[in-house]
């Protein structure tokens, strides 16, 4: 099973209230909705003896898996690294264009683009005639009737 990351603006509040969690940066900017998505960061807590089945408990029922690693330090206190998306702030929603109508329509002139381009052919006749050489034997020419 792959790993599957939840949302927060820090790592307590991803793994304390989250109900979403996503694999991809993709999936995690469809869940965020209006809000950005900065980085997949990973921090660092050390939590107290007594906080630490709470925050177990909670790793536990939080939908994101393999997201708490879990370590221990030089005085062997228990120290979790979680990772975790990281909420940003919110986007700037970007205005929607207006439709523009037809231009021909709003200025009421027919358009002649058209005769313009395609009045005469498309390439130029070749006016020198290609040099053929004397010596040069006809494979396909005429036959000659007997």
């Amino acid at each position: 099973m792959s790993h599957a990351y939840p949302l927060g603006k820090t790592a307590r509040d991803a793994l304390k209230g989250t109900k979403e969690a996503a694999r991809t940066r993709y999936e995690a900017e469809d869940l965020a909705g209006d809000v950005a998505i900065d980085a997949l960061e990973t921090e660092w807590i050390t939590p107290s003896e007594k906080d630490l089945p709470k925050i177990m408990a909670q790793a536990a029922e939080n939908p994101g898996h393999g997201f708490v690693q879990h370590y221990e330090d030089g005085a062997g206190k228990t120290v979790l690294a979680v990772t975790y998306w990281k909420l940003g702030k919110a986007r700037k929603k970007k205005p929607v264009p207006k439709p523009k109508g037809d231009p021909a329509a709003q200025t009421g002139v027919e358009d002649h683009t058209d005769d313009l381009y395609f009045k005469s052919g498309r390439t130029k006749k070749s006016s020198r005639r290609r040099f053929i050489d004397p010596n040069q034997m006809d494979l396909f020419g005429e036959k000659k009737a007997d």
